[in-house]
């Protein structure tokens, strides 16, 4: 007897990702569109994404979570720069209330996704991480979720003679739940958000705690509390509070950005005036603190209460900048001939960057070339139909953006389900004027910028960090311009008579 088999499963939009965004997508979905069929795969065994996969000490948010939140989901707790744990707690609260459990399945990772023109739809084939299986299904939308960098590697430069050294070596990204770092001397290679938020977190119970840095960063004390936003709080009730919050902390994460880099000589004097206030009397502050960059030409570092500053004041922590010259048995030699007698060095060395989640794919048999591509409003790719990503703001909360590319994305389709279309895609003129798709100094993205997508000069091309004109654009703005196109069957059905005649 010879077995018919099974169909492949379709889904009108397949989320890849449960993280901030992939259960933001959802939740818009699930209210915009509650007729349409939808899945979240999620290539680890947990949702939460970066809230999840990094288990480093003191690891901690550093938005406030009233902008670094969903809009749809109020911030209820009191701290608001929040530690992972109660990040996590929320975004799978969120998930939960949202009704998107169902819809999550979890150890599926995606492959390869491969577009047909002639049937308007992506067949994706899936990976099960838990079982080695291969599957696969279809679609009508591809919305990538899933951040822009490697979950399963870290950024790790060469360091010359690291073999020999005969302490442990750690990226914050593979951190083994068994460290024990107390009593024990941890050096921290990197100043960087994560670097800063190690620190103070290692040295509460470490012997003592080097951060060694190549460059200085541009470092910042925030209360963990927002009192403003609590006495409103309590005042007007949660509801209603939340969204005057919000609508404030937007305001003035744009004001300090614009003020940098408005008057970077100002900034500069003003952030070096609160770091000394945070440090020791005659504690060498150019030299540690005071960066060769402007304000915000990378992302300003914040510690809550100023928690790095107090742990140097108290000696459980000091920096030092300087260039490794190679490790040693015992910890690192440097190139002042300084040497750091270290059991513990950490590599915080930043991110290696992925976009789509390292997913191949092809469009009518072609592989689609990042690097070719121009990015349309943010969230689709030039020549790339029926797929959509999301990238948040790196001067700004990254959920901000993510929440309007997802306003956006429902817009359109109920454009294209008004309109009878079935594809979408973005025509970017070849001569318009190309560059980098993150306009940031940070040395990760500077590593990666040539296998990124593009941007292009000015609106919808540009990858905005502007809040307000993403606003404009995205959730005020029409749906459709010039640019975007559309077809439905009949159209491709027009299209292939009227190619036939002419052959004929």
């Amino acid at each position: 007897m010879t077995q018919t088999p099974s169909p492949t499963e379709h889904v009108d939009v397949l989320v890849v990702g449960a993280g901030i965004s992939g259960i933001g997508v959802g939740r818009y979905l699930r209210t915009e569109h509650p007729k349409k069929s939808f899945a979240i795969l999620e290539a680890r065994g947990a949702s939460g994404g970066t809230w999840d996969l990094f288990r480093y000490p003191g690891i901690r948010s550093d938005s406030d979570l009233h902008t670094f939140g969903y809009e749809f989901k109020p911030w209820r707790d009191r701290e608001s720069i929040a530690a992972a744990p109660r990040i996590l707690g929320y975004l799978r609260e969120a998930a939960t209330e949202s009704g998107l459990d169902p819809h999550i399945r979890y150890h599926h990772r995606v492959v390869s996704a491969a577009w047909s023109t002639e049937d308007a739809r992506w067949l994706v084939e899936v990976e099960r991480t838990d079982t080695g299986e291969r599957l696969q299904l279809t679609a009508g939308w591809v919305f990538a979720a899933s951040g822009y960098y490697r979950y399963d590697e870290g950024h790790t430069p060469h360091f010359e003679g690291r073999e020999r050294f005969r302490g442990q070596i750690v990226h914050p990204q593979q951190w083994p739940e068994d460290l024990d770092h107390s009593g024990k001397r941890v050096v921290v290679i990197g100043s960087g958000a994560t670097g800063v938020t190690l620190v103070p977190a290692m040295a509460a119970t470490a012997a003592h705690v080097t951060m060694l840095q190549r460059t200085p960063s541009y470092i910042l004390p925030v209360p963990t509390e927002d009192a403003i936003a609590n006495l409103m709080k309590r005042v007007l009730g949660e509801q209603r509070a939340y969204p005057l919050i919000r609508r404030k902390n937007i305001a003035q994460q744009r004001a300090i950005w614009r003020f940098c880099q408005k008057f970077p000589r100002a900034a500069r004097k003003l952030i070096r005036a609160v770091n000394v206030k945070q440090l020791p009397e005659g504690f060498p502050v150019d030299e540690h603190f005071n960066p060769p960059y402007d304000p915000w030409d990378q992302r300003l570092c914040v510690v809550p209460d100023g928690d790095l500053f107090r742990s140097i004041r108290n000696g459980q922590a000091s920096v030092v900048t300087d260039r490794i010259t190679t490790f040693t048995e015992t910890g690192l030699l440097l190139e002042s001939g300084q040497e750091l007698e270290a059991d513990i060095v950490v590599t915080a060395t930043g991110l290696t960057l992925q976009l789509f989640g390292g997913i191949e794919l092809t469009v009518d048999g072609r592989p689609v070339s990042a690097p070719d591509t121009v990015v349309y409003r943010g969230m689709m790719l030039s020549g790339v139909p029926n797929f959509a990503l999301a990238i948040g703001y790196t001067n700004s909360s990254w959920t901000l953006k993510v929440g309007l590319l997802c306003e956006y994305f429902c817009r359109l389709l109920a454009h294209m389900e008004v309109h009878g279309y079935d594809t979408a895609w973005a025509v970017a003129d070849p001569e318009m004027p190309r560059r980098p798709l993150l306009d940031f100094g940070a040395g990760y993205v500077q590593r990666s910028l040539d296998q990124l997508v593009k941007q292009g000069q000015e609106a919808p091309w540009l990858m905005s960090m502007n809040f307000h004109d993403d606003r404009k654009l995205l959730r005020g703005g029409d749906v459709a311009d010039e640019h975007l196109h559309f077809s439905s069957p009949a159209t491709r059905r027009a299209a292939y008579d009227q190619q036939a005649q002419v052959a004929g």
